[in-house]
């Protein structure tokens, strides 16, 4: 079974999907081209994240901004 199809089984079946290999079978196991694809996501994400930062005023959210940094799990 190929990794797509594990992926469709798993949603089937009512399991978690491994993201990982949800990923990779998107890429057809091009690791290299996952990770290119990952990281413009993740520049994207970044780029969207700093025109919300410009648009919002703090009193719009009682004081949060948001930010790059990401939280460790306590």
């Amino acid at each position: 079974m190929s990794a797509a199809q594990q992926i469709t089984h798993a949603d089937d079946v009512g399991q978690t999907p491994d993201e990982l290999a949800a990923a990779l079978a998107w890429h057809d196991g091009d690791a290299e081209a996952t990770i290119r694809t990952l990281l413009a996501d993740c520049k994207h994400l970044r780029e969207q994240l700093a025109l919300a930062e410009i648009s919002m005023s703090l009193g719009f959210t009682r004081g949060w901004k948001p930010t790059e940094e990401h939280l460790k799990d306590a």
